[in-house]
């Protein structure tokens, strides 16, 4: 039986981008120091989403690559391949990106946001980039962030057709209003969003990982999905920490994915 074990860095939203890679660097020692094979961030953790209800710096390439290469260390010393939910910088706008990081510190590459939800549009621009498959410690991933993963299957079946026995899916979804409070996932009452993801596992036969921020009210939580789409685990609603999950990869089997004859 082939496993891993991954963590989902459920995390509080960070008070200013210095914070954002403290707390990074801190949830991947404590991942290494449990076990974990590879750990996921929330959608645009370092610097921290941009919204309008927080204030935040004008974006800043310099931080931003010292960053990366502060994680990158801590990714290396811990041994944990990372996947940062962060932003970029470039000539057509800011756009929003994952930074895959290898367990030795090098850095694999970037899955960018191919679709922006209509609410960032006056802060973030689509990427041009393509999807991807990644791999660490023998096991295949892709990565499909928020909007894009709920709302587009198509982002999780392609990288399932091609290899990838889990797909991480970072986001940022905050309570607006006097919207419902879940504690239990994918309860009737709330959104659709938790229902998406236990489709997304089962309709393409692979692990879903999606992780939030751990925000008062929050409407979905971290949470992982075995390829049946059923449930395996999640995060306590607004609860800080790790949630740290192994998988068995066999189950993955990814047989719905690959018998579609589109994507």
């Amino acid at each position: 039986m082939s496993t891993a074990r991954i963590a989902l860095a459920n995390l509080s939203y960070p008070a200013d981008p210095a914070q954002s890679v403290t707390l990074a660097v801190d949830a991947i020692a404590r991942a290494g120091e449990a076990g974990a094979d590879l750990i996921c961030f929330p959608e645009c953790y370092v610097p921290g989403y941009r919204t309008a209800a927080r204030r935040s710096p004008p974006p800043d390439a310099a931080f931003l690559e010292r960053a990366w290469a502060t994680i990158a260390a801590a990714a290396r010393d811990a041994n944990v391949a990372v996947i940062l939910g962060t932003e970029q910088v470039t000539a057509r706008g800011l756009i929003i990106t994952a930074l895959v990081i290898n367990r030795d510190g090098t850095i694999a590459g970037f899955q960018d946001k191919t679709q922006v939800d209509p609410s960032e549009e006056g802060t973030y621009v689509i990427a041009d980039g393509d999807r991807k498959v990644f791999e660490a410690g023998g096991v295949k991933f892709g990565v499909a962030i928020c909007h894009e993963g709920w709302r587009y299957p198509e982002t999780v079946r392609w990288p399932v057709k091609h290899g990838a026995q889990i797909v991480f899916h970072p986001h940022f979804h905050w309570a607006e209003g006097d919207s419902f409070r879940p504690t239990s996932f994918a309860d009737p009452r709330n959104s659709f969003h938790e229902k998406a993801a236990l489709c997304r596992a089962a309709e393409n036969t692979c692990f879903f990982a999606t992780v939030n921020y751990a925000t008062e009210g929050a409407p979905t939580t971290s949470a992982v999905v075995k390829p049946d789409g059923t449930l395996l685990a999640h995060q306590p609603y607004g609860m800080a920490g790790l949630l740290i999950c192994d998988l068995d990869l066999s189950e993955a089997t990814r047989l719905l994915a690959t018998r579609c004859k589109t994507y």
